[in-house]
């Protein structure tokens, strides 16, 4: 038997004994989770916004371990390997993974850990595809540095700064402030823009995006954000609005913010319907953008951590071991009093 975190239906999850995962495909591979951590989809599935997610499910789709078994088809790994799992897992050979859209893969991936198989919040997992679906940890790189790598990074560049096409000189708007919207800071800063905005009501959330790079904080709750990202931009609005959150709210704001022919890049997970207002916004060009993350920019973003280029070690606040996952998810649900952007929970000895 091993240990994990299960869930069992809106509201309730356990650190509870399951058992051991077993090689059940040629390309499976067995990992020791070293360090994981916990994602607001988590807290999407505790609230009841995931309905695929069923009783019993073990949740999970971020983690570096260590390989301790491969099956027969795994060609890349052996045991004692140090790997990321990335959050999408990919078959390598359906339509859209030859097309690098991994989150759609027809075969058996996509995201599947911790939504429709179990997943990485464990002291085991079973990684399926796992030649595709994980990547070797270079020399001299944290599992600290790495795990970060699993979704909010490749996420926030890939359907928040690629999708909403960020330029340089371009004024961007991030619309929350938590662990996406400052991974979308960090991403951004790569692009060289002139002013990256920062939005979300919580002071403590903006103190950390000047640390991660925004030029301008705006508390919602208090600050007209329209009036000054009009003021920052001539009168036109942001070039680039990213949605950071998932509520309508914050949606609808981010397409009220954004200038014709601009680009809004929606990152957050919605649980309820969101209004567009096709009767204000048909003439105005806007290009809106949704996304699952593929990953394809895992590697390059490996190498950019591994370089020294790009530092993800600030976005974790909060560390305990894998036996306190339940203190974990309380200190990361409460946010908005802890403070917490992500939570390290490792292996103890």
């Amino acid at each position: 038997m091993t240990k994990a975190l299960v869930f069992h239906g809106p509201g309730r999850r356990a650190w509870e004994d399951v058992p051991d995962p077993a090689v059940t495909d040629p390309t499976d591979a067995i990992v020791r989770v070293d360090a994981v951590t916990i994602c607001g989809t988590d807290l999407h599935i505790l609230g009841g916004d995931v309905p695929a997610v069923t009783d019993g499910r073990i949740l999970g789709h971020e983690a570096v371990g260590t390989v301790v078994e491969v099956g027969p088809g795994v060609q890349t790994l052996a045991p004692g390997d140090r790997v990321l799992v990335s959050c999408i897992t990919s078959c390598g050979r359906c339509r859209y993974c030859r097309e690098g859209s991994y989150s759609q893969c027809l075969g058996g991936g996509g995201w599947i850990l911790g939504h429709l198989i179990d997943g990485t919040q464990a002291e085991l997992v079973r990684v399926p595809f796992a030649d595709n679906s994980t990547h070797r940890i270079p020399d001299g790189v944290s599992d600290e540095q790495m795990l970060m790598l699993a979704d909010i990074l490749p996420t926030s560049y890939e359907v928040g700064v690629l999708n909403g096409r960020v330029k340089p000189a371009d004024t961007v708007v991030v619309i929350g402030a938590g662990p996406i919207g400052l991974a979308a800071i960090l991403a951004a800063k790569l692009l060289s823009p002139s002013h990256i905005v920062a939005v979300d009501l919580a002071d403590s959330r903006l103190d950390a995006a000047r640390e991660f790079g925004a030029d301008v904080t705006l508390n919602g709750g208090r600050d007209d954000v329209a009036a000054v990202v009009r003021e920052l931009t001539g009168g036109l609005g942001a070039d680039v609005t990213i949605e950071a959150v998932g509520i309508p709210q914050t949606f609808e704001q981010a397409v009220d913010l954004v200038r014709p022919c601009g680009h809004v890049a929606n990152v957050g997970v919605h649980g309820t319907p969101a209004t567009l207002h096709l009767e204000n916004i048909w003439i105005r060009n806007l290009t809106i953008t949704t996304g699952l993350v593929d990953t394809r920019s895992t590697p390059t973003l490996i190498g950019l951590v591994a370089s020294g280029r790009l530092d993800t070690s600030p976005m974790i606040t909060h560390r305990f071991t894998l036996d306190r996952f339940e203190e974990a998810y309380d200190v990361f649900s409460r946010a908005g009093e802890t403070g917490a952007l992500k939570v390290l929970l490792t292996a103890t000895e």
